[in-house]
């Protein structure tokens, strides 16, 4: 098929619900959102793949994910939508928009650190406007980044292979650090040994995350092996309880626990961590103009790195 005839017979219905079954990865949570019945929603994308003459979605029990071909098409079809949205604008169709939306990707070891302080910030620019943050693992918010589902990502650098499409800023450069609650008998162990921290229980990163890659890179580079007795979880509140209540140990991101730090609520323990130190900044799609209350949160995010740096470095 031409592409004269395939512009001919795709309509907004074939996008649409291509972009929502993209994003849901699955078709009855797809079929939901578009207030459609599922066989409606596999017709059309059947439909859709006949006009491309290519499959673009592998569907199994688990759902459906995207193919090569699929991803590419993702891509242009977000392109399609922006384009109309700035043509309704152009020519007064769309309605003004009163209260902006800024959607916001966070890693938890991240959003406890700069994210709260940015959107008091931000909230003095934008009084009305709506902040929907989501959390995840590094690798599940950049997928919804490429879906189109946040505007922003708020994470680690990642494998190449994932940042295809996407645009990376960096902020700042973090290390890993051991840190305990105040009164730990660790704090009063004079010189510290690698040995004796792993002799307490530990709270890590879950695999397959940068964090828990560089934490055990970092015991392995110091003959160390991983404890038996440890406890993993993207839970910066839980972590954080977990410790504050017990002799655990909690090897995490330092901007996961800055603030407790200097409030003296924890403490960190005096080990060198050299080599752990991770990239954190700010991604968002290539191919995707980025609102006014989205960039202004992006500068104050920049503002606020600026001044903390120094702190995030330590």
């Amino acid at each position: 098929m031409d592409k004269h005839v395939f512009r001919q017979r795709v309509r907004l219905r074939h996008i649409h619900c291509f972009l929502a079954v993209a994003e849901e990865g699955n078709l009855g949570k797809a079929a939901e959102r578009l207030m459609l019945t599922q066989p409606a929603v596999s017709k059309t994308l059947s439909e859709l793949e006949d006009i491309a003459a290519c499959k673009l979605f592998e569907r199994n029990r688990q759902g459906a994910r995207l193919t090569p071909e699929g991803e590419s098409f993702r891509v242009h079809a977000l392109g399609v939508l922006d384009a109309l949205d700035a043509v309704g604008s152009a020519i007064g169709l769309a309605p003004q928009q009163e209260n902006p939306v800024v959607r916001i990707g966070v890693l938890p070891s991240v959003g406890a650190d700069l994210v709260p302080a940015a959107l008091l910030e931000f909230r003095k620019l934008h009084p009305h406007a709506q902040v929907a943050i989501d959390t995840a693992a590094n690798a599940a918010l950049l997928n919804q980044l490429k879906a189109g589902t946040v505007d922003l990502v708020m994470g680690r650098m990642a494998d190449p292979n994932m940042l295809i499409g996407l645009s990376f800023e960096l902020l700042y450069i973090e290390p890993l650090c051991f840190v305990v609650r105040a009164g730990h008998p660790l704090l009063a162990t004079a010189p510290l040994k690698l040995a004796e921290i792993m002799a307490c229980p530990v709270v890590l990163s879950p695999r397959g995350t940068i964090p828990r890659h560089h934490a055990e890179s970092f015991l392995q580079s110091r003959g160390a092996t991983m404890p038996l007795h440890y406890t993993e979880t993207l839970s910066v509140s839980l972590a954080r309880r977990l410790v504050m209540q017990s002799d655990t140990v909690w090897l995490t991101p330092l901007g996961a626990v800055r603030h407790d730090i200097a409030e003296g609520s924890l403490a960190r323990l005096a080990l060198p961590t050299e080599g752990t130190e991770e990239p954190v900044g700010l991604f968002h799609r290539s191919d995707a103009s980025l609102s006014m209350a989205a960039r202004d949160l992006i500068n104050i995010l920049r503002a606020a790195t600026a001044e903390r740096r120094p702190l995030l470095h330590a």
